[in-house]
């Protein structure tokens, strides 16, 4: 019988990141959602474990070091694995008559939680997935941060969009051969808090390409960016 995946989902308590458990747990994967509000976490992962899905909450709040850290330690002390993890948390917070100063500031806490969460977190999680040889991590894009789509406005959440995409190239490259792979995905415009009502995608839509992702076969693409499963420039 084969051993049961473990996963942890970034920002799982709501929207996409909570669909994503849902699809992962529907496949057999256990679960760590991961919420920084730890009560919503244990409340989303309660609604999921009710259904008989294998979930459970974790606190992790990834503008954190500090949080980032315990948990990962959490990880290799208690769980002794980690077969993937989405990097699924994340902020829009611009404000379009903000000045410069505080155009800085945002650009600053967008990094926090969009690139620097996610990249600690990767980097704490390869080793162990190399221990292994097998692990996959998808971190959560959008195409506001491809170069080729660029456009005006938004630029904190643009940059950091862009900033997520070379940390998945630069893991990507440094794993290559060990059996991680490594990806970007576009969920889309999707209806969620961050989405908004007129959004065009549901969120069983937006986490379907994040979760096949996750479950790439050892033969599956690395290093690169997707939106419904296809490959799209960077």
């Amino acid at each position: 019988m084969a051993e049961q995946r473990i996963a942890i989902v970034t920002g799982g308590n709501r929207g996409i990141g909570l669909e994503i458990s849902r699809q992962l747990a529907g496949l057999g994967i256990k679960v760590i959602l991961g919420s920084r509000d730890a009560a919503r976490g244990v409340a989303a992962a309660g609604e999921l474990a009710a259904a008989g899905l294998p979930v459970e909450a974790r606190q992790l709040d990834v503008s954190s070091a500090k949080s980032i850290s315990e948990c990962m330690s959490w990880v290799r002390r208690d769980v002794g694995r980690l077969d993937i993890l989405v990097n699924n948390a994340g902020i829009m917070i611009e404000e379009g008559d903000a000045d410069p100063l505080e155009e800085l500031e945002m650009i600053r806490e967008t990094m926090q939680t969009n690139v620097y969460g996610p990249f600690l977190l990767s980097r704490l999680a390869t080793p162990i997935m190399k221990s292994r040889r097998y692990g996959r991590i998808v971190n959560l894009s959008s195409g506001m941060g491809s170069l080729i789509e660029m456009g005006a406005g938004y630029i904190a959440y643009r940059l950091s969009k862009g900033g997520i995409n070379i940390v998945t190239r630069v893991i990507a490259a440094e794993t290559e051969g060990m059996g991680i792979l490594v990806n970007s995905v576009d969920p889309g415009w999707v209806r969620t808090a961050m989405g908004g009502q007129g959004a065009t995608r549901s969120v069983e839509k937006g986490a379907e390409t994040a979760v096949w992702l996750a479950t790439l076969p050892d033969n599956g693409p690395t290093g690169s960016f997707f939106r419904d499963r296809k490959p799209i420039a960077w």
